[in-house]
């Protein structure tokens, strides 16, 4: 299975947020290569909140382009098989915690589309929720200008709505599978 049949039937399986899920669905049956950056009308990424729920603490990035505290998570390479991979792949990435992050069961927690610059134009975003091991210690990346454990009630204070709204999310799961 390819990673766009992969991303078609992830997002044919989420339930949630029907409108964004169907425009993220056609616009992979109108571009085969939707899921890769060369897509000039925009492609699918994929990211991972880093959470430990025993700490009550989410892990954010300062992203270095964008000076903008956000959760982990960028490009569909070649070679990814799914989109939990590239969550997951790039959770590890970015967070330093090379071993141990495991996905929140349930397959996607959000999606969120936002506009980047041209010549592409859009971020399709397939949020995930990782949850960190025990005594997890991040690492810094290049790809960040900080790296920061932030506990849940400081998360609105420093990142936008929509790291708000997936840590809303995750919690959500979290509780529902308790």
């Amino acid at each position: 299975m390819s990673l766009h049949e992969d991303a078609v039937l992830v997002l044919k399986g989420y339930e949630d947020q029907t409108e964004l899920r169907d425009l993220y669905l056609e616009h992979l049956s109108a571009h085969p290569d939707g899921v890769y950056k060369p897509c000039g009308a925009g492609h699918l990424t994929a990211s991972a909140l880093v959470i430990d729920p025993v700490r009550e603490r989410v892990l954010l990035t300062l992203h270095k382009k964008l000076g903008m505290w956000l959760q982990m998570g960028g490009h569909c390479e070649d070679g990814d098989a799914t989109l939990a991979e590239v969550a997951l792949r790039e959770g590890r990435e970015e967070s330093g915690i090379e071993h141990g992050l495991t996905l929140v069961p349930g397959g996607p927690v959000r999606l969120d589309r936002h506009p980047i610059p041209a010549p592409c134009n859009w971020h399709l975003d397939v949020q995930y929720a990782a949850l960190a091991p025990a005594g997890a210690v991040a690492e810094i990346s290049d790809e960040s200008l900080d790296l920061r454990w932030f506990p849940y009630e400081e998360v609105a204070s420093v990142a936008d709505a929509s790291v708000v709204l997936l840590l809303e999310a995750t919690l959500a799961r979290l509780a529902a599978t308790d």
